[in-house]
């Protein structure tokens, strides 16, 4: 792992040789792994024979590939839809003992994790897809989910990535595409399940989920999850989690069916706000350059420091009910109305660290490093009722697949401001920046409590929809899909602020000041559309191509517009929304008896209307960035023993229109001082690789392995010679990360699991701040050992 200045292209392409040679290597030695206990497998005794039942097991496990996303708006298979769309299974996702939808993004390539700036760091599923955050287009069964939450897969069937804009199934949205979670719901088939798992880090967790009929048309399903567990590699932080699921569903099976669904999450712990950078190979500081320290070389700190207090914590809870009634109307026609409420808060309380303080002359065991209090207090509510029509029918000697529906979306985020009193007045420093020993903290440090100042943030956004897509057949090899949607929305937002005090009182216990309110409206329309073509040469196979827009207007992730008209500031209520469009063209076929999916796609995604700087200091919405490139996928059954799941994408990724603060235009790009036109898009590395492969022994046992590997990242898009001779550019390097697991049938309900994840003990950076002064270090070797149940 290295953070230095981004390589030339020559090195580049050497290095991706390199990586793909890797890749190779990688996948071949999977594939030999698994193929050679099949050809032992061929010479077992006839013993094994009264094991029969492993079929079963083996055929579910078929279940890696979808034919199908949950959402009604796509009426075709995956095949035939002409988009990149990622779906991964429960079956997958248990396999690799993975809980989060973190953890289950690592099955599709592309994806990226950030960590907060401005001294602010992350929680929860921060997704950075494509080269764009995606954090906003996050959704529980076709409708958004707000909160920076870790969203925990217990009551989750599968995951479903649609890469690339999708205004047109959405509404507003990121450029990059969305994430689905599709859940768990009831259905006619009596069937108890569960896990108990134990494992390092203090690592202990609970499921069980309870299918039961209730006579001929009505069942219920119960999904509960109980989560205690450190986190491998780190000091004190702890990540809790307790959920309840139910689902009832009344008159399956007839044309009538209604589905009552009730989720309740909590999760609390002990928050992470990460180590600094010091030491890491290309850490660059200017005191160690030319300064005082110059010529030393200062150590690394151990990844497993907690900087923080045992006092932080980190409390979610999370409700929502959904209710949702379909109708069918005819052959090949099904109404459909879905409501939901559901209520999200977070209370938080975590200690950042920042600024690291030198002493001379040399004494490392002096240095200190500064700490920020951060408290978050913030609430999400979401009022909606969807009403969906779908229809197949005959008309002009075509077939339509006709999808329809209005929506009514209310939606609302309250953030109330948090801070700490001040000590005495003579104190140069204050409690909320208190500094801590670089290679030794302590964790007994007490910390006078955050409160609330008065000040909050409270906004809103009221949409009306309407979507109407089509999908008609042309004959047996063309397929023509067209959709629109058009969106009318009200945001407002109230903010309170608390004016200082001209003269603070020597200590501080209670903010003073006055609290002072201002407000902002926003009211305008978006408009998304997306067109696609398909053209079949034969049954299982199609090759496509797709146009799609989204749009994102200020205050569309959060729904703080900026009170002041802040030029700078991309939530300034009188800039045009952001633009996203992608162009796509891909192939995708069924082969192996339909058992492998195999996908391939070129794309080019864009973003307008980003934030810019003019010449003279003015900001603009203008700003462009784009990323082009290809991804491939397989998924599904090599032999019916041999199950696999990879991804390997490449991002070309540049800012195309950006800040340029020189008068001159004709002025290089990389001599303009503060200019970002022609850099690199953060957290978009230009490949990644994702693997994952199972065989299953006529004896029952299964073996399963895999790899991920993320290519280098740069922290920051500036590319002036001046920014990166004091390092305002940073890259830390790429990575390899093994993983495996077995698993074996005690009885014909009962199987044990082991999970041994990163098994070389690789040191790699997971998530980095955009300064490059702070990060997460990924999990070493760690491992799970469970017991699975099934009646």
């Amino acid at each position: 792992m290295t953070i230095g200045k981004p390589t030339n292209s020559s090195i580049v392409a050497k290095k991706h040789v390199k990586a793909l040679q890797l890749g190779a290597t990688a996948l071949s030695s999977a594939i030999f792994l698994a193929a050679t206990p099949g050809a032992l497998a061929q010479d077992a005794p006839k013993t094994t024979k009264k094991l029969n039942t492993v079929k079963v097991e083996a055929k579910a496990l078929d279940s890696y590939k979808a034919e199908q996303v949950s959402s009604p708006k796509f009426t075709q298979p995956l095949v035939d839809t002409p988009q990149t769309i990622v779906v991964v299974k429960k079956e997958l996702f248990q396999q690799q003992s993975a809980t989060t939808l973190s953890e289950a993004l690592r099955n599709t390539p592309g994806i990226t994790m950030l960590m907060g700036e401005n001294g602010n760091t992350s929680t929860g599923d921060s997704i950075f897809m494509r080269g764009f955050d995606t954090q906003g287009s996050i959704y529980v069964d076709g409708i958004r989910d707000l909160g920076s939450i870790s969203r925990d897969t217990f009551n989750t069937e599968q995951v479903e990535i649609a890469k690339g804009p999708a205004g047109v199934d959405n509404g507003r949205g990121a450029a990059s595409g969305y994430v689905n979670l599709s859940s768990k719901v009831a259905n006619q088939e009596d069937a108890t399940s569960g896990t108990v798992i134990g494992g390092t880090a203090d690592y202990k967790r609970a499921t069980v989920d309870v299918n039961r009929t209730l006579g001929e048309n009505t069942a219920v399903r119960v999904n509960l999850m109980k989560q205690d567990a450190g986190v491998d590699g780190r000091d004190e932080v702890e990540n809790n989690f307790q959920g309840f699921a139910a689902s009832l569903g009344l008159g399956l099976g007839t044309d009538t069916r209604t589905y009552i669904n009730v989720l309740s999450m909590e999760q609390s712990g002990v928050p992470d706000g990460g180590i600094p950078t010091i030491g890491l190979d290309g850490y660059y500081n200017a005191i160690f350059a030319t300064g005082a320290l110059a010529g030393q070389t200062p150590e690394r700190v151990d990844t497993e420091n907690f900087y923080g207090s045992t006092s932080d914590f980190n409390d979610v809870k999370a409700n929502m009910v959904t209710v949702r009634i379909e109708q069918d109307l005819a052959e090949g026609v099904t109404l459909r109305n879905t409501s939901r409420y559901g209520r999200t808060n977070q209370d938080q309380l975590l200690t950042g660290v920042n600024a690291i303080t030198f002493a001379t002359p040399a004494n490392s065991e002096s240095w200190t490093i500064s700490r920020s209090r951060q408290g978050k207090d913030q609430t999400n509510q979401i009022l909606t009722n969807q009403t969906n029509l779908t229809a197949s029918f005959d008309a002009g000697g075509v077939k339509h697949d006709l999808v329809s529906g209005i929506e009514f979306i209310y939606e609302s985020q309250l953030n109330y401001t948090m801070s700490m009193p001040f000590t005495s007045s003579t104190s140069s420093t204050t409690v909320s920046q208190v500094g801590a020993n670089l290679y030794n903290p302590s964790t007994r440090d007490v910390f006078q409590p955050v409160h609330r100042t008065g000040a909050k943030t409270d906004g809103e956004t009221t949409t009306y929809a309407f979507y109407a897509q089509d999908t008609i057949t042309l004959n047996d090899q063309w397929e023509l899909s067209a959709g629109v949607r058009a969106d009318r929305f009200h945001t407002k937002t109230d903010v309170v602020t608390r004016q200082a005090a001209v003269t603070a009182p020597a200590v501080q216990t209670i903010p003073v000041g006055t609290l002072l309110a201002s407000d902002a409206k926003l009211s305008d329309e978006l408009f998304g559309w997306k067109l696609g073509g398909v053209y079949k040469p034969t049954a299982n196979g199609s090759v496509y191509v797709s146009y799609a827009t989204s749009e994102l207007p200020p205050g569309g992730a959060n729904f703080a517009l900026n009170t002041t008209n802040a030029a700078n500031n991309i939530n300034n209520p009188n800039l045009d929304p952001q633009k996203g469009t992608n162009a796509e063209v891909g192939t995708k076929w069924n082969v192996l008896d339909n058992k492998l999916f195999l996908t391939a796609a070129l794309f080019r995604s864009t973003n307008e209307n980003e934030i810019a700087t003019n010449p003279d200091g003015s900001s603009v919405a203008l700003g462009e960035k784009q990323v082009e490139g290809v991804e491939l996928g397989a998924v599904g059954s090599l032999t019916d023993k041999w199950q696999i799941s990879a991804g390997l994408a490449f991002m070309d990724n540049e800012i195309t229109r950006g800040n340029r603060t020189v008068d001159n235009p004709d002025t290089p790009a990389n001599e303009a001082s503060g200019n970002n036109e022609g850099g690199a898009i953060q957290w978009s590395p230009e490949m990644t690789f994702t693997l994952w492969n199972s065989y299953t022994f006529d004896s029952g046992l299964l073996i399963g392995g895999g790899a991920r590997y993320v290519d280098s990242m740069v922290s920051s898009s500036t590319v002036n010679a001046a920014a990166q001779s004091t390092r305002s550019m940073l890259e830390f390097g790429d990575y390899w990360v093994f993983d495996a697991m077995a698993s074996y049938p005690v009885t014909k309900n009962l199987s044990v699991q082991l999970n041994i994840l990163n098994i070389t003990d690789e040191d790699y950076v997971a998530s980095l701040n955009n300064g490059g002064s702070r990060y997460y270090p990924g999990a070493p070797l760690s491992a799970r050992l469970g017991v699975n149940f099934s009646f």
